[in-house]
């Protein structure tokens, strides 16, 4: 299985800087998953790899070696895109099997691999069907399918599960997953959905601006975010600025421009510095009756949002300022518009980062 280091590749296109400098290891057999918002440079970088755009500079190297002059079809690179590309005339025996009668392969190898890449993407018994009589969802693996049998080694999937309803997606990033997996492909996943990159990755990394802001696993993005943008977009938070005031043992003090104060969880930061503070939603606690006794303000259900297995709370908070709490179903049940409230952060879900130089708005723009 091959490994792909990058090393100081940047892109651009005239004034815009697509690809900024990027250093990159994927191991053998990886599954990486690049998430960011829409222009952070992931669909770019997947094309870098795999030869279909050209770098302004940097290189990248597969099994330590520089393919920077190997053609796409060289590199061993298996690139799906989110369109499919399907040849519209050919049936789907005729899409898989182009890639192995197109280098000369022998028809006995031909028909050997076309079987098995169709009957591992339970697409055997439609492979006289042609793309436009197939689902989304057969277009899909009928794409995949074709990019897995030239040989390929590396797997490069261009937000793959997009254009698919949300039953079948959840479906096909485990087959995904589960192909990978059996085929020992590193692989390279784009997507901007969150929840997608946390379910199936080895690692994530997350791009914003052509840079990487943060690596890690899953856990440990959600859990341990870098940064203020990371925090808010694997996942909303809430957000809180003001000072650190003190420091003692596991929590720290901060105080908001209100003169709020709040107990947080620990960090290196220094006492006196500006900061900022955050909570995802989902661990925002809201309850009625008393008001807790630390970290906890009152306020008016302002807006009540279902979104099926969760639902979205805005809350206008009598001390001022709007906050988000995002509850289960059996529990949000219980709360309505209009309701009186209390809203809680344990110290221990309250993240601390210094406050962005550019200001905590512009931090958690999505470009």
């Amino acid at each position: 299985m091959p490994e792909i280091r990058i090393e100081k590749l940047r892109k651009t296109f005239g004034d815009l800087v697509a690809v900024d400098n990027l250093d990159l290891e994927v191991q053998d057999g990886e599954y990486l998953t690049i998430l960011g918002p829409t222009g952070a440079g992931k669909t770019t970088l997947l094309r870098l790899i795999s030869g279909l755009t050209k770098q302004t500079s940097g290189c990248v190297y597969i099994d330590g070696k520089c393919v920077d002059k190997l053609p796409p079809e060289e590199r061993r690179a298996a690139f799906l895109s989110q369109t499919y590309s399907l040849f519209p005339h050919m049936d789907v025996w005729e899409n898989t099997t182009f890639g192995p009668i197109a280098r000369g392969w022998e028809s006995e190898r031909v028909s050997i691999i076309g079987r098995e890449m169709l009957e591992m993407v339970h697409l055997y018994e439609r492979r006289d069907a042609l793309p436009h009589e197939l689902s989304g969802g057969m277009m899909q693996r009928n794409a995949l399918a074709r990019a897995l049998s030239a040989d390929a080694k590396i797997l490069l999937l261009d937000e793959p599960l997009r254009a698919l309803d949300a039953r079948l997606r959840l479906d096909l990033r485990y087959e995904l997953l589960k192909l990978a997996r059996d085929m020992k492909m590193t692989t390279i996943h784009v997507t901007h959905d969150q929840e997608e990159a946390l379910t199936i990755s080895d690692r994530i990394i997350v791009l914003r601006k052509g840079k990487i802001i943060q690596s890690g696993t899953p856990k440990e993005i959600f859990n341990e975010p870098a940064r203020p943008f990371v925090h808010h977009f694997v996942g909303e938070a809430n957000f809180i600025r003001g000072a650190l005031v003190s420091k003692e043992g596991e929590r720290s003090k901060i105080s908001d421009k209100a003169g709020r104060n709040f107990i947080a969880s620990n960090t290196p930061l220094e006492a006196g510095m500006n900061v900022v503070a955050g909570i995802k939603t989902e661990f925002t606690l809201m309850t009625k009756g008393k008001r807790g006794e630390v970290n906890s303000f009152n306020g008016i259900i302002e807006r009540k949002l279902f979104l099926g297995r969760f639902t979205d709370f805005e809350v206008v908070l009598s001390e001022g300022g709007i906050v988000h709490a995002r509850l289960p179903g059996a529990v949000a049940d219980k709360f309505k518009e209009g309701d009186n409230v209390f809203i809680h952060y344990a110290p221990e879900r309250l993240l601390i980062f210094p406050e962005p130089e550019e200001g905590l708005k512009k931090e958690l723009e999505m470009e």
